[in-house]
């Protein structure tokens, strides 16, 4: 029986104009297509509404715009993720949730007989939060927090966390250069967390923060989760088909 695993990918997926990158996307689908020969995978994928943005010029200045964008996005993202796993002969499904569908027994329960249904089947289930109605979430929440409750409620043994920053380090490596990234992290608190920067880009949502508070809901349930680049996919390729960790952190109890 195959390991189940969460991927979460971000921003990275843009190019520097806020549009999908094609060299990017060619190489995450790839990976993953390497991937669904040895686990069951769940891609949890932001950038909706910067995909919205690159089709229609519309300001990100407000709730509404937001949804406007992530409306005209979506549909735009999954048809990108549908044409590139083709090309390795696998097919795709959507899934919009957002927090209320965790919180709910009965919802939850509907959304793991799909997705458990889906990876019988060998299709790739991508989840993207519902921007278009959970306005709390695009004011407040982001993709890491989804993530991490995919993993929780659909039982992946780890969540995979690719992001433009490439691990945890000791220290702020925009501020010190001699900052290392840590490899092993058994344990955050909340000051630790608290204490953690905020978006990572332009484009994102989510920075260190989210990431760390994403860590410690899934360490608190004895999961684990590995943060890697998305930019450059060798050490979660290494990690996940070599057992080696050549990068990246691993946040295990």
């Amino acid at each position: 029986m195959k390991k189940r695993i969460v991927i979460k990918v971000g921003s990275h997926v843009l190019s520097e104009h806020g549009a999908l990158c094609d060299e990017r996307m060619d190489a995450l689908c790839g990976l993953i297509a390497e991937l669904m020969g040895v686990y069951d995978v769940i891609l949890v994928s932001s950038a909706a509404i910067s995909a919205g943005q690159s089709k229609i010029d519309l300001k990100r200045d407000s709730v509404v715009h937001k949804q406007i964008l992530a409306a005209v996005g979506q549909p735009h993202l999954m048809a990108t993720y549908e044409k590139k796993m083709s090309v390795y002969a696998k097919k795709t499904a959507q899934l919009l949730l957002n927090a209320a569908d965790f919180d709910s027994k009965h919802r939850s329960t509907h959304a793991k007989n799909l997705v458990f249904g889906l990876l019988e089947l060998g299709i790739l289930p991508i989840i993207n939060e519902n921007d278009a109605t959970a306005t709390a979430e695009i004011v407040y929440g982001d993709n890491d927090r989804l993530s991490a409750d995919a993993a929780l409620c659909f039982d992946a043994y780890m969540l995979v966390m690719l992001s433009d920053i490439d691990g945890y380090y000791d220290s702020n490596p925009n501020e010190n250069k001699n900052a290392k990234i840590r490899p092993v992290v058994n344990t955050l608190s909340e000051a630790e967390i608290a204490s953690a920067g905020g978006a990572g880009s332009e484009h994102g949502t989510g920075g260190i923060a989210t990431k760390l508070m994403a860590a410690s809901m899934l360490l608190a349930q004895g999961k684990k989760m590995f943060l890697a680049s998305g930019f450059d996919l060798s050490a979660v390729r290494s990690f996940l088909l070599d057992g080696k960790q050549n990068g990246g952190t691993i946040f295990e109890n």
